[in-house]
């Protein structure tokens, strides 16, 4: 029977008298396991669970963590990854993060993750310790997290929770980045009423570290110990991936949640950085796992899972924050700040050394057996005793029901057709400037001034570029490029296309700077897995990114589910992140963002046709959504950024910017605005109506400044590779001039695009 402690929490039942435990007090439904999932616990067991294994599961076997609605989309990844592909993949899909062998003994770990529910209800610590938890995986392959990007969508700028949710957001990516000294590359601000009771906070870190240094999680040598190290476990956090992470918001209840979003304190985390660094460079670690999502029932099932036999764990020895926690507690919280590692037992002792020259809290908490079940003990008595795969990897696997909404064609066939396009001069400028004053293609200033992005001094190149460049040590020059994209209009219009896009975008925006794209990282935003219609939308972009990626020859690496993102019945914008990393021969070389220099000329590389179906100018100007998105095609693409590398090699570019939101119109101003100098322009050649020519969102074109030295050299550059050209103008003069179009003043570009976000913020 379970009795009350002095707390008025209820002590956990042991292994012993689980099985005499009524049915009845089993609360598998309030921990977020199906009847039929406590079935099975039960089967595996033969016995009812305690509180404790129940708990362990009910996080474990989560969406969240066990990916049980998509697994079966998620192995086409596996399936469209050649051997060229793996060639120099070190770690990939399953580890804490992908790994790149980038030559001369270096290698790269990236991942991009979300933080989504936390995030809504308390902005600030939910983005704070999004950050928090992925600098820990890249951790936990034994690098050195450098740099931090983020993805933030919210809804209308105008909305009131936009004002709480936002600048909470912000401050707390900014707030936990900046304190552990990491520079944030870029990201994405992206404004749209879907998001409006359920915001996106997706993150990612990126690491560099020696191969030799690459560590995995994993608990093998009997007898080798399991040290918990970092801060102290306490109460936050607890059901934050059973519930949270697996609930949809209704209408206002978001803020009811907040025991479940984890606290989070970036300075305990620095020190723990320099902590691993030293172990990891003093040899003292066999296997390590971070302890985020799922807390200390993750770490440890997952070591033992991955390792070569059992283990045993006394929770008496878990350094606490709270008075009496149960075992069921200690073993859900997501406490920030702690990893666990596997330590042979000579090293024992030189372990808790570096951990207390850098002020670490660490216990010895167990050690791995001969056995083969997890056992974890409480007051002396067993209070879990599993086999682990069953914890960590064997979890329910769901072949969710999907198909195409009935809606879907009539979305497509709602195109633009219809839509009054602008024609006088005035009327063309006036929608240049209102598209680049609008919420969704304003300034990002007011974001992303609140972040450091040239802390430790290897920023090459941040926000607002399209791509984060980074040296990749002191020693050299070379570097990494990094960018992060999604366009949901598109992926709404047609998932599979706009999977394909947000990828051919990512790719571009890492080509503008010269690197050549190497690895990608997902995080796959979408609704409930339980409607047929989102499932659709997820096998869609998931088939498109998984064939989109073998086309380029270019590997998923990792990355993130995120499912039940909707406000009672509305779901997001489907919304697959893509994160693309980028490598860059000499960071020296890296093209620069926006204009060159006055004189430099202006050309545009690719094909502009009538694709104006889900833009922006349809968005701002028509409130339009339909039809079907620009053509993606990949082999155009990659041909562009062979274009861009080969270029930035040979110095032919002053700037570059990709055509994306906006299309050319959107590039010339944030090129103008950026670098506060005018151009005299004409549209690119054909036969495209202006509208169609400034607002097409095309995909595969870049526009690049030139010297003049260098024209020549990059014509036959393009003759060569088969790259459609074309001149447009040149750089100079206080206003940005286009043909056919009133003349804009540079001024009041400036004025127009910065202003709009702190009008409504600041207030």
């Amino acid at each position: 029977m379970t009795v009350a402690d002095q707390t008025g929490r209820t002590t956990l039942d042991t292994v012993a008298n689980a099985a005499a435990t009524p049915e009845q007090e089993q609360p598998h439904a309030a921990l977020g396991l199906r009847d039929e999932e406590y079935a099975r616990i039960r089967e595996i067991l033969g016995r009812r669970p305690t509180d404790a294994e129940l708990a362990m599961y009910s996080v474990m076997w989560s969406e969240h963590c066990s990916y049980k609605s998509s697994k079966v989309h998620l192995r086409r990844f596996g399936e469209t990854t050649t051997d060229e592909m793996r060639r120099h993949l070190l770690a990939g899909i399953g580890e804490n993060a992908g790994v790149i062998d980038v030559g001369d003994g270096w290698a790269v770990t990236f991942k991009i993750e979300s933080h989504n529910h936390p995030s809504y209800v308390e902005p600030h610590q939910g983005a704070a310790t999004g950050v928090g938890g992925i600098v820990r995986d890249i951790m936990a392959m034994g690098a050195r997290p450098v740099a931090v990007m983020d993805g933030l969508r919210v809804g209308p700028l105008d909305a009131p929770d936009t004002a709480r949710v936002l600048p909470g957001v912000v401050s707390g990516v900014g707030f936990y980045g900046n304190c552990l000294g990491l520079p944030n590359l870029g990201g994405e601000v992206v404004f749209d009423p879907t998001y409006a009771g359920n915001p996106l906070v997706n993150a990612l870190c990126v690491g560099v570290l020696r191969t030799e240094d690459l560590h995995l999680a994993f608990a093998s040598g009997v007898g080798n110990k399991i040290v918990l190290f970092g801060a102290r476990t306490g109460l936050d956090g607890i059901g934050g991936v059973s519930v949270l992470a697996s609930e949809t918001f209704g209408e206002g209840t978001g803020r009811k949640k907040l025991p479940s979003v984890q606290v989070g304190d970036p300075f305990a985390e620095k020190v723990l950085i320099e902590c691993c660094l030293e172990l990891y460079r003093a040899g003292l670690v066999v296997g390590i796992q971070d302890l985020g999502g799922a807390g200390l029932s993750c770490a440890t099932s997952e070591l033992a899972s991955a390792g070569d036999g059992g283990m045993e764990i006394d929770l008496d020895q878990v350094h606490l924050r709270a008075e009496g926690m149960t075992p069921a507690e200690i073993l859900s919280s997501e406490s920030q700040e702690r990893m666990c590692a596997v330590v042979t037992p000579e090293n024992v002792d030189a372990f808790m050394a570096v951990c207390e020259r850098w002020d670490v809290t660490a216990r010895v908490i167990g050690e791995v057996t001969d056995g083969e079940n997890l056992r974890i003990t409480a007051g002396g008595e067993v209070v879990v005793d599993v086999p682990p795969r069953t914890v960590a990897h064997d979890g329910p696997v769901y072949q969710r029901p999907y198909a195409r909404p009935a809606a879907q064609d009539d979305l497509q066939a709602a195109t633009t057709a219809g839509l009054a396009r602008p024609s006088s001069a005035a009327e063309l400028a006036e929608q240049v400037v209102r598209l680049a004053s609008s919420p969704q293609l304003a300034s990002r200033e007011w974001v992303t001034d609140q972040y450091d992005r040239y802390v430790r001094g290897n920023t090459a190149a941040a926000t607002p570029a399209d791509a984060g460049v980074l040296r990749l040590d002191d020693a050299s020059d070379r570097g990494i490029a990094l960018a992060i994209d999604c366009n949901a209009r598109f992926c709404l219009l047609d998932p599979r296309e706009g999977a394909r896009l947000a990828l051919a975008e990512a790719v571009r925006n890492v080509a503008s700077s010269g690197a050549r794209p190497v690895a990608v990282s997902d995080c796959l935003n979408f609704g409930s897995p339980e409607d047929p219609a989102v499932m659709w939308q997820f096998a869609e972009a998931v088939d498109g990114l998984a064939q989109a990626c073998a086309e380029l020859g270019i590997p998923v690496t990792g990355g993130n589910v995120s499912f039940y993102n909707q406000t009672a019945t509305t779901a997001i914008l489907p919304t697959p992140v893509v994160g693309v990393l980028g490598l860059v021969d000499d960071v020296r070389k890296a093209v620069p963002a926006g204009f060159g220099a006055p004189g430099d000329a202006v050309w545009l590389l690719g094909e502009t046709a009538d694709e104006l179906d889900g833009s922006a100018w349809a968005g701002v100007v028509h409130d339009h959504l339909g039809g079907r998105p620009p053509r993606c095609d990949l082999a155009v693409e990659s041909r562009l950024a062979s274009v861009m590398a080969q270029g930035a090699a040979r110095s032919l570019f002053s700037g570059a910017h990709d055509l994306s939101d906006g299309g050319l119109a959107q590039a010339l101003v944030e090129c103008a605005v950026g670098s506060r100098v005018g151009a005299s322009v004409t549209l690119p050649p054909g036969d495209l109506d202006p509208a169609a020519a400034l607002f097409s969102e095309s995909a595969a074109r870049m526009l690049v400044s030139v010297p003049a030295a260098a024209e020549a050299d990059l014509a036959r550059l393009c003759v060569e590779a088969g790259q459609p050209a074309a001149r447009l103008g040149e750089i100079g003069g206080d206003a940005l001039t286009i043909a056919g179009i009133d003349p804009l003043d540079v001024a009041e570009l400036v004025i127009a695009h910065t202003a709009t976000l702190p009008a409504v913020l600041d207030d």
